[in-house]
């Protein structure tokens, strides 16, 4: 039974994680994606660093454990973060966020091609409900004045790294803490964003809007600290269906939010879209009876 601490804890990081994508999309008015992305993982790894370190928890990895870091920060960290940011700065940031919250159904379909899990009516369901929400922004996009088609490339391939990051979490064999593993992870990462972008972006002036520090403030704390601090809490403790009510909501969020906070207006795709990605998400990780694997027919 979940407490009346644990729903408002729930609440709020659903909030934090979906008005995350619209704060993105308001902070690269002023700033580059890679460079932004670089500056508010350093200090959301910080934060969480002190944080856990207070709480007694063992922040060095040690001999072997260090290969799990760099290992799992590829997919996980480094190609997710970095992909989705480049997405965020081609679309709207609500298609954004619906198309990076396919990553669960890639998850599951990643887990039965390659490693052999089973493939459920439930699963294929979210995958034909996962490539309508694809076609329908993909086809809004094409037929857009503005739009830009390759940000969709950018989000899928965030999608399918963390997905594939997710499936090598499952299977390691971990010694340290996944504090620790986190926000080592998220170090490397940071230094290698900002190597990424001396090579690939001009040096920012550091001149920015009150409010443009606010959001990278947000993106710092809020996003890479509170919010990573609540979700280690939560995980620990909801059963998985609750977690996923909370995943299944952000893209709505993100969507709603991006109107107030950059003046961004859904279609009628983006609507549907989120609905299919909320309800293929409902499919792969709500629970249900256990139904027999498809096989093809006769």
């Amino acid at each position: 039974m979940i407490s009346r601490r644990q729903l408002w804890s729930l609440v709020a990081l659903t909030l934090m994680w979906g008005v995350n994508w619209p704060m993105m999309k308001y902070s690269l008015r002023e700033l580059s994606p890679l460079y932004f992305r670089a500056f508010t993982m350093s200090f959301g790894a910080l934060f969480l660093f002190s944080y856990y370190r207070v709480k007694g928890v063992r922040m060095l990895p040690r001999g072997a454990e260090w290969r799990s870091v760099v290992t799992l920060g590829l997919p996980n960290m480094l190609a997710w973060h970095t992909f989705a940011i480049l997405g965020v700065k081609e679309l709207a940031s609500g298609r954004a966020a619906i198309l990076g919250f396919t990553m669960p159904i890639w998850t599951v379909l990643l887990g039965a091609l390659l490693l052999g899990e089973r493939l459920t009516r439930r699963v294929a369901f979210a995958a034909a409900a996962v490539a309508l929400a694809i076609m329908l922004l993909t086809a809004n996009e094409f037929t857009a004045i503005a739009g830009r088609p390759m940000g969709i490339v950018w989000m899928e391939l965030a999608a399918l790294s963390w997905a594939a990051g997710t499936l090598m979490l499952r299977r390691a064999r971990l010694s340290l803490p996944i504090e620790t593993l986190t926000v080592w992870m998220m170090i490397l990462t940071s230094a290698c964003l900002w190597l990424i972008a001396a090579l690939n972006e001009p040096w920012p002036a550091w001149s920015f809007s009150a409010l443009m520090w606010g959001s990278l403030a947000y993106g710092a704390l809020i996003n890479y600290g509170f919010a990573q601090t609540l979700w280690a809490g939560l995980a620990r403790h909801l059963p998985p269906a609750t977690s996923a009510m909370s995943i299944m909501a952000v893209p709505l969020v993100g969507t709603l939010s991006a109107t107030l906070i950059v003046g961004e207006w859904p279609h009628w795709q983006d609507f549907v879209a989120a609905l299919c990605v909320m309800a293929a998400i409902a499919a792969v990780l709500l629970p249900s009876r256990p139904l027999k694997p498809l096989t093809p027919s006769a």
